[in-house]
């Protein structure tokens, strides 16, 4: 049987793509000929995966705009953190839950991104 085996990509709407591009470029040094695009042969950890998640209401996703949250993950969420800051951009907020690391900023679109390290495998 076939079965879905990732996520293939967040699509949405901008006033200025180009801008936004140029932005995850210089800001979290992802570029792609369609935009930001990430290599999961990249990833090192232990067990790697995606989430989608589902709210009852937009409180977690606030400030952001337009309803949603693209999560990011990272290898090392503190250094993020510290390089984002040196490029003025402002944090939001950060925890560490245990299970991983968390960052939350603000695209240049008001769109909130997530940045997460994974430091626990998921039971299943």
């Amino acid at each position: 049987m076939a079965k879905v085996t990732g996520l293939g990509g967040v699509f949405y709407v901008v006033k200025d793509p180009e801008a936004t591009r140029q932005w995850y470029r210089e800001v979290l040094g992802l570029g792609g000929e369609y935009g930001p695009q990430l290599m999961w042969s990249e990833e090192t950890k232990e067990q790697p995966y995606s989430l989608v998640s589902h709210f009852k209401d937009d409180a977690y996703i606030k400030p952001g705009a337009g309803g949603f949250m693209i999560n990011l993950r990272v290898d090392d969420c503190d250094a993020m953190v510290e390089q984002l800051k040196a490029k003025g951009v402002a944090i939001l907020d950060s925890a560490d839950e245990g299970y991983g690391k968390f960052a939350w900023l603000l695209d240049p679109d008001g769109i909130k991104i997530e940045l997460w390290e994974q430091c626990a495998v998921p039971e299943s």
